[in-house]
């Protein structure tokens, strides 16, 4: 009885790094909405306003006046649960409640050369909430985790061709994790909470090449993060065991490198062409290893550490996408993107039910002044059926979500 307590700790540090949002994995892809409206296609070449500072910091360069960018990102998702089995229990999916994902930049050129930026962004993190009741909830049935972000960055301009710059990143993730446990025949479930945060560095890194005044591309690299999460798991509701109670407990976690690549292509006044590719190395989740300490008794000695294998594997996504400069003051997006999933059937669990994915997006900038643009995106994503089988639940999950979003950029 007690291992299944202390199993059910380590699904709820599992779900620390398992949540799901529009971008693979438990990533999140809403740092622009100027980006969002072609489906993130020339992320780390187009270089169009304050939000490349996350997309390419090299691009930098491109902005020749200082510019403020805020803007938010909404995503509605819609999960359908079908043949599930397990314990009983309901089945109502959409467990993930509308999630807002912030962000906002700041750019200010130094001299002709130098260009300084700085970014708050949320790169990982969502919520998922089932319903009391849920069958699987002896698995995970809620979990609210974020990273917030802070970047402050300089870019530097060689020539009219090349520009590279790098910033230093400050991370914070922390979460609150829920979970059911069951007690025995006849008693109610009890629960299991944990509460972790860290703060940990990393750095972005970028560079942007000009062919030409229409055609240029951008390199950007998002360093792996370690963090050493140090938190309470407090177990509760138990009648049949003096294991009630909180206790320390700690894990480390690698949120992987990315590598983002893309080209963007002025075809003339109005066509501006992008595309992309993006790489990011999930096979650093190999296993999930949480030690818990203050266990009564001989628990301690056998389940203070405890191991369950994720096994991902690094995964790609693709994108290409258009704008369409209606008039000097409106321009029109789309894009279409392809995220491969880094789990695999055997170890995916409620906690993210997702597999490959495709989106198209929709997107406007409309510049009334000089001065002022506001940028709209929408985005549709629809998953492949994913596949769950654990040791008391299995189901098959259909995934879709829609995104919105709004950012304002003021160049002074």
């Amino acid at each position: 009885m007690k291992y299944a307590w202390l199993k059910s700790s380590l699904a709820l540090a599992i779900a620390a790094c398992s949540t799901y949002s529009l971008a693979a994995g438990f990533a999140i892809n809403e740092q622009s909405v100027s980006s969002m409206g072609t489906s993130f296609a020339g992320r780390s070449s187009s270089g169009e306003d304050a939000t490349t500072v996350f997309g390419n910091p090299a691009a930098m360069s491109r902005l020749k006046r200082e510019e403020i960018s805020l803007g938010a990102a909404a995503i509605i998702a819609k999960t359908d649960i079908e043949d599930a089995s397990g314990p009983a229990g309901t089945n109502d999916g959409d467990m993930v409640p509308l999630v807002g994902v912030p962000m906002g930049y700041w750019v200010k050129p130094l001299d002709e050369k130098v260009t300084f930026g700085l970014g708050v962004y949320v790169p990982f993190g969502l919520v998922t909430d089932y319903e009391s009741g849920f069958q699987g909830r002896y698995e995970g049935d809620y979990s609210e985790v974020r990273v917030i972000t802070i970047q402050p960055t300089l870019s530097y301009r060689f020539n009219d061709q090349l520009s590279v710059g790098m910033g230093a990143t400050i991370n914070r993730i922390d979460g609150e994790l829920e979970s059911a446990v069951f007690t025995g025949p006849g008693f109610p479930d009890s629960r299991v909470k944990i509460k972790g945060d860290d703060v940990a560095a990393g750095f972005n890194v970028g560079i942007l090449y000009e062919f030409t005044p229409n055609t240029r591309v951008g390199l950007t690299y998002h360093s792996k993060v370690e963090y050493e999460l140090e938190g309470e798991t407090r177990v509760s509701g138990v009648v049949t065991s003096p294991i009630n109670g909180s206790y320390d407990a700690s894990l480390d976690l690698t949120l992987p490198e990315m590598i983002d690549m893309s080209v963007t292509h002025e075809l003339n006044d109005q066509w501006t062409l992008y595309a992309g590719a993006a790489f990011t190395r999930w096979s650093r989740l190999e296993e999930i290893r949480v030690s818990t300490s203050g266990l009564p008794g001989p628990a301690s000695a056998r389940f203070g550490t405890i191991v369950e294998e994720q096994d991902w594997h690094d995964s790609w996504s693709y994108a290409i996408g258009a704008a369409y400069k209606l008039n000097p003051q409106l321009v029109l997006r789309a894009g279409l993107a392809l995220d491969q999933t880094p789990t695999n059937n055997t170890h995916r669990s409620p906690r993210i039910p997702s597999d490959d994915r495709k989106a198209f997006s929709l997107g406007l900038g409309y510049s009334p002044t000089d001065d002022i643009t506001v940028d709209l995106a929408y985005s549709y994503l629809k998953e492949d059926d994913a596949s769950v089988e654990q040791d008391t639940y299995s189901a098959t999950y259909e995934n879709s979500a829609h995104g919105l979003g709004a950012q304002v950029s003021y160049r002074f």
